[in-house]
């Protein structure tokens, strides 16, 4: 009788706490995978649509809420959300929810084995208008889906704790390195391994979600690839729902702005790369190393604006002679956008903070973020355990830091021409962003 009663007080105690620690927490997933054939984005030399589908494509939505606050969190396995995306989701759901700009983020896997999302990247390709209805309509239907997904985890919480921790991964590379060679031997770029892992678990014990970031592009799969899929991203979400199969698994893109997989080029290395990245997370998830998170939350979301290095008109003039069909269709937009008056010199970027407790907070950037701006952040504010997550509400052009923008290349210049971008942004772009990293996390505490 005395050890019935001592269990029983020990379970009370248990459901005590955890009703206290925890949070409201609605999931959901829906397919998002295109009609095939689908015209595909995220490498120019591709010159048909998708053959078939290796495996389906997802959004997936997750709400967070307590009496104070409440925080939605979406996922896409896309190669990223366009502006016209992202906040025409936004006002939907501001209307039937009442949810504020500040407590949506949306996270795109960059996956380049996965349909166009109208206009992102619209240089790399010309449409006929029978192809341009496709492309559109598949946007229209990615709107609604995502609508669809937000409100159905709205509808359907619980309450879950939460659980953070950290382990890594060890196959992205900083694919500028390859060609930053001395005596022939390639010189190590800047890289971030660091995979963070939430776990929500409900009062049964069971794992409802588990939510992991990595830095690295998804780009196992290369250009003679003609099937939809996820990359090693989808693989090991796959992967992570096989082993645990109570659980829906969440992927936020890191800073993977200049980090590639290593080795790559099949199907089997996606594999391969996905199952290392599931392996990590699973591990750390049965693991005794989670700690968990307080029933805190709080958001904050802003704009600034990023400006481009001025560019004559008469550069873009001749672009319009190039033998470069990519060069020749972005002067076409700058001229037509300088013709009619348009602003051409800035862009509106977003930023948006999030924190889950005093245990877990990320910073959400939008664009093709290098990998600099993580290890800065992390550096520079030690022991706030921040995750900086680019990919975030949209996908605009790449995102430089001051080095980059120093060394040229890729990521800082020719990738501008095919997000149909004016050139390249102006020095001391890395110290704007980096003060509007320290607002936002002086905003969310």
């Amino acid at each position: 009788m005395k050890i019935r009663l001592i269990l029983f007080l020990y379970l009370a105690t248990i459901g005590i706490c955890f009703s206290q620690s925890a949070m409201q927490v609605g999931i959901a997933k829906i397919n998002i995978t295109p009609k095939s054939p689908a015209f595909m984005t995220g490498y120019a030399n591709r010159d048909k649509p998708s053959e078939g589908v290796l495996h389906d494509l997802w959004a997936k939505a997750i709400v967070l809420s307590n009496k104070q606050e409440k925080m939605i969190i979406v996922t896409t396995d896309l190669l990223g959300l366009s502006h016209q995306v992202s906040e025409e989701v936004a006002e939907k759901i501001q209307g039937k929810l009442g949810i504020e700009r500040r407590q949506l983020m949306f996270n795109s896997s960059h996956t380049h084995s996965g349909p166009m999302i109208w206009p992102s990247l619209s240089v790399i390709s010309e449409y006929n208008p029978a192809d341009q209805k496709i492309v559109s309509e598949y946007t229209q239907v990615l709107v609604d889906k995502l609508v669809t997904v937000i409100v159905n985890a709205c509808e359907h919480q619980e309450p879950m704790q939460v659980f953070v921790g950290h382990t890594s991964a060890d196959f992205a590379i900083n694919r500028r390195a390859l060609a930053a060679q001395k005596n022939g031997i390639n010189l190590p770029g800047p890289i971030d391994h660091e995979v963070p892992v939430l776990k929500f678990m409900n009062a049964s014990e069971e794992i409802k979600a588990v939510l992991f970031g990595y830095a690295c592009h998804n780009t196992t799969l290369m250009g003679n690839n003609y099937l939809i899929n996820g990359d090693y991203a989808g693989f090991a979400q796959i992967d992570i729902e096989k082993k645990i199969p109570t659980a829906t698994a969440f992927f936020i893109l890191g800073c993977a702005g200049d980090q590639n997989p290593e080795p790559r080029g099949t199907v089997e290395l996606a594999t391969k790369h996905g199952s290392t990245l599931a392996d990590q997370v699973v591990n750390l998830v049965h693991s005794k190393d989670l700690k968990p998170i307080k029933n805190e939350l709080q958001s904050y979301f802003s704009t600034i604006p990023l400006k481009f290095k001025k560019v004559p008109v008469a550069d873009y003039q001749k672009d319009l002679q190039s033998p470069d069909k990519f060069i020749q269709r972005r002067a076409k937009l700058m001229l037509e956008a300088y013709n009619k008056g348009w602003n051409t010199e800035t862009y509106t970027y977003p930023i948006q903070g999030i924190r889950l407790g005093n245990e877990f907070r990320m910073i959400a950037l939008g664009g093709e973020v290098v990998v600099d701006y993580s290890l800065r952040t992390k550096k520079e504010f030690p022991g706030k355990n921040i995750f900086v997550a680019g990919y975030s509400n949209e996908v605009m052009c790449y995102i430089p830091s001051e080095r980059v923008l120093q060394e040229g290349g890729y990521e800082a210049d020719s990738s501008m021409i095919y997000y149909g971008m004016p050139g390249p942004f102006e020095n001391g772009i890395e110290e704007k962003i980096m003060a509007a990293i320290y607002l936002t996390i002086k905003k969310i505490k």
